[in-house]
């Protein structure tokens, strides 16, 4: 395929989701709705599992958490009880789409993409993600740039700490942290070569998991007129207003996307899935540990125990397999039965209510057609993501009321948003439902280069 002359700025808002920004707040962001009225959009499905890391880069290479060997921010690591590693740019093998456009000449601008850090090599310019430790780091591609950024923008920020009680002074940190990017995205926009341009604002995300309560009237914690109530509308229309900042350097040979990971929802509250684990009689503590104890630091009697889990807004399983784990005591032979009634045994838990709830709970080998890195045995999404996962132990109840690493009010959600505007068309329609994996071949498409077959997801055609 030839050439074309479009360019492609990807606008990513970490956690947008359908209801926001195609019900509530619609009005409050006049330049996000005038792409809607003029291009396409609709509801992004997310990735398994939907969580940050690994759906940004499941939307850059087009490839499921399955192929990526990622499923999660931190993994076992070599099928010990207490070990991990946290995934980085070095675990992302697959190709994304700014290394398939780069060997054809393209350049690419990114910033803020999950995980970015340690920085590689790009035919452009990068700025890495949240995971970066800070800013005294090599942050930049070239390094250079890290100064120029520096100098010309001021210092930067990568995140905020958002499980905070003190609210005024989180709010003030997102303001900062999402002005900043902003203030590098233009810099970079107008003084860089690029032909394709993908950000994300983690802010958005940081904003939905501290005030979630405060706007959601559904929100079982939500209090009429409280102090914050206004807080979420207000964010999303300095966002519109920064959108429309970058919207007005563009010209009509560029196309916008706007894009998110995954969406989010209310949290109902969260179950602990070692205390379940432990009610079912599939794990043992030789002590009972304190409230809050992390499951790596807990006294686990391994030779009387089946499984354990880690928790976050889905949660992971592994059985303690004889021959994989250090004391492993499942036979192989009985691997499948034993996971097998486990699946069931989750699926019937109840809620603090004694409602019975929505769970599902998935292998690998469900989800994924290849399945490479240090996968769980059993993903767990309780009550279709409404709870989210407790990994710590020492509770006497298998429910929390609080999140057990500080305060949070939502919980993920499966649909996040896509918008595609290109100048030059004026459509104005909703195409429905797409797949996260659809966003890396449709990129390509669209700056006229051919889709490697391999790609798992479909071009958005509009």
């Amino acid at each position: 395929m030839g050439r074309n002359k479009k360019k492609l700025v990807i606008i990513g808002l970490d956690c947008a989701t359908p209801r926001t920004f195609f019900q509530d707040f619609k009005d409050d962001c006049p330049n996000i709705k005038k792409l809607m009225d003029s291009g396409v959009y609709g509801k992004l499905r997310s990735c398994d599992p939907p969580i940050t890391i690994p759906a940004w880069m499941v939307m850059s290479t087009g490839k499921k958490a399955g192929t990526l060997g990622l499923y999660g921010f931190r993994h076992r690591k070599e099928n010990l009880y207490d070990d991990f590693w946290i995934a980085t740019s070095y675990n992302i093998k697959e190709p994304k789409v700014w290394e398939i456009i780069g060997d054809k000449g393209l350049k690419s601008c990114v910033l803020g993409l999950p995980p970015t850090y340690p920085v590689q090599k790009i035919n452009g310019c990068l700025v890495s993600g949240f995971m970066t430790p800070d800013s005294t780091t090599e942050f930049t591609y070239p390094a250079e740039l890290k100064e120029e950024i520096i100098d010309k923008v001021g210092d930067y920020i990568f995140d905020v700490n958002f499980r905070v009680n003190n609210k005024e002074d989180l709010i003030k940190e997102i303001y900062a942290l999402t002005e900043i990017h902003f203030k590098t995205v233009k810099f970079l926009m107008q003084n860089k070569d690029w032909d394709y341009f993908k950000f994300v604002i983690i802010g958005l995300d940081r904003f939905h998991h501290a005030f979630w309560k405060y706007y959601d009237k559904g929100h079982q914690k939500y209090k009429p007129n409280n102090k914050f109530e206004g807080e979420m509308r207000k964010y999303y229309s300095y966002l519109d207003k920064k959108v429309g900042e970058i919207l007005d350097l563009l010209d009509n040979d560029t196309v916008v996307m706007i894009v998110s990971d995954h969406g989010a929802k209310a949290m109902k509250g969260l179950i602990c899935i070692n205390m379940v684990l432990e009610e079912l009689g599939l794990l043992k503590f030789n002590t009972k540990p304190k409230p809050r104890t992390r499951i790596r630091d807990a006294d686990i009697d391994w030779n009387n125990t089946y499984a354990w889990g880690w928790g976050g807004y889905n949660a992971r399983v592994f059985l303690n397999l004889e021959g994989r784990e250090p004391n492993g005591i499942i036979k192989k032979a009985d691997y499948e039965k034993i996971r097998d009634k486990i699946v069931i045994m989750l699926k019937k838990i109840k809620d603090v209510n004694g409602n019975p709830m929505n769970t599902k709970v998935y292998k690998p080998e469900e989800l994924f057609e290849i399945i490479r890195g240090d996968a769980p045995d059993l993903m767990v999404y309780f009550d279709d993501l409404n709870w989210r996962s407790a990994g710590t132990v020492g509770y006497d109840s298998i429910y929390l009321d609080e999140n057990d690493t500080g305060p949070d009010d939502a919980v993920h959600d499966w649909y996040g948003v896509y918008i595609i505007y290109d100048p030059k068309k004026k459509i104005g329609k909703d195409l429905g439902v797409k797949n996260i994996l659809d966003i890396a071949p449709t990129s390509l498409n669209i700056l006229g280069i051919d889709v490697p077959s391999d790609m798992e997801g479909n071009i958005i055609n509009f």
